[in-house]
């Protein structure tokens, strides 16, 4: 019996080594399986040339950050070669467009919109406002560099619309939000006008947009100028914090 039973536990041993080891076969397969993956996926080191630049339209720079945007939703974003990037635009760049966010770390603009190194200027402001510094950088962009759209892009719950609208006063920020507060009166709303409406605070974040685009124009003979002629254009946006949606406004 005892033969029987040694016989028994040496098979039952036998056959879960068995067993582990076509476990970690599989394992090893699929590890391996998931690397070679990893090492086929092409990663784009693809810069933006003065050829190319000088061949877009600002409608095509627009289809593409929407296109880049919806990628970036999906979880989709274009692989890279980032150590190419910057040792192809070492020379020279040679931008699409210049976009101008609020400082809000939760909106990130080159992978909002997909972008890699070289392809667009991006100036940042709390409150996405223009002032002299902001309107020269722009200036450089498009008239100097090439650019072909100027995009203002706010965000859903901005805390410098919220403070614009709620009258905050501290150090530097007081001076900061009278640059804000225009768009706020601009909005017509018969409701509670005050940062904990969501839905004022959405009203103001678009009319903000639209207040900044038009003090582009109207203190920028160089870029209105160029608008007026077709060789760029000047949209807004507005980022949606939950979806990761940009909305461009008409």
């Amino acid at each position: 019996m005892k033969t029987i039973k040694h016989t028994l536990i040496l098979g039952a041993i036998a056959i879960s080594l068995v067993a582990c080891k076509e476990d970690n076969k599989t394992a090893q397969t699929t590890e391996t399986t998931a690397e070679v993956a990893v090492q086929e996926t092409p990663l784009s080191a693809d810069v933006m040339s003065a050829e190319e630049q000088a061949a877009l339209t600002p409608d095509q720079v627009i289809t593409l950050f929407k296109e880049g945007n919806e990628r970036y939703v999906s979880n989709n974003l274009t692989p890279r070669d980032y150590s190419k990037q910057v040792q192809s635009t070492t020379a020279g760049q040679f931008p699409q467009a210049i976009v101008l966010s609020c400082v809000d770390s939760r909106v990130p603009v080159e992978h909002v919109l997909d972008r890699g190194i070289g392809d667009i200027f991006v100036a940042r402001v709390a409150g996405n406002f223009v002032n002299e510094d902001i309107l020269g950088s722009m200036e450089f962009a498009t008239k100097v560099s090439g650019s072909k759209l100027v995009m203002v892009m706010g965000h859903e719950h901005c805390g410098a619309v919220k403070a614009a609208i709620d009258n905050v006063e501290l150090g530097n920020i007081t001076p900061m939000l009278s640059k804000i507060k225009p768009a706020v009166a601009m909005v017509e709303y018969e409701g509670e006008r005050n940062a904990k409406n969501g839905e004022f605070v959405a009203m103001v974040c678009e009319s903000n947009v639209k207040n900044t685009i038009e003090e582009i124009r109207k203190n920028s003979p160089i870029m209105k100028e160029m608008e007026d002629n077709g060789e760029i254009k000047i949209v807004g946006a507005v980022y949606d914090l939950d979806s990761g949606i940009v909305s461009f406004l008409d």
